[in-house]
């Protein structure tokens, strides 16, 4: 049996549960792209973890307690080096939209997202037309 290093996880043992339910899904190409979000406290296990692994990752600083930690295919997390956004809130609709899809979300949920974010930035915009004429 391998011995697990849990105690590299400052987190609860559910958080690295789901932490490597995320691998064994990547590894068994259910998913192409992960997005794991978790306490900086845990950025260098983790690192060590996806190295060991031989997994392809980019992390991005949330805030002074939290990371974004995108892990998968190597095409797909250049793609999201290649955004060069600093939060998933500054996203354009259509990055927004790219990185739903290569996470695995349901294609026709982020359509409807897209669409729903489009139409709304559009009235944001032509209600500043009409009330700056």
């Amino acid at each position: 049996m391998r011995k697990r290093n849990y105690q590299k996880f400052i987190i609860d043992f559910c958080q690295y549960q789901l932490f490597a339910q995320h691998i064994y899904e990547y590894k068994k190409r259910l998913r192409d792209l992960v997005l794991f979000t978790t306490r900086i406290s845990n950025k260098s296990a983790i690192e060590e973890r996806l190295r060991k692994e031989g997994i392809d990752y980019f992390i991005q600083e949330v805030n002074a307690n939290k990371v974004n930690i995108f892990f998968g295919d190597r095409r797909c997390v250049d793609v999201i080096r290649e955004m060069r956004f600093n939060s998933l809130s500054d996203l354009s609709d259509e990055e927004d939209f790219i990185i739903g899809i290569m996470l695995g979300y349901d294609r026709l949920k982020q359509c409807e997202r897209y669409l729903k974010r489009k139409h709304s930035m559009e009235w944001l915009w032509v209600g500043s037309v009409k009330a700056g004429t």
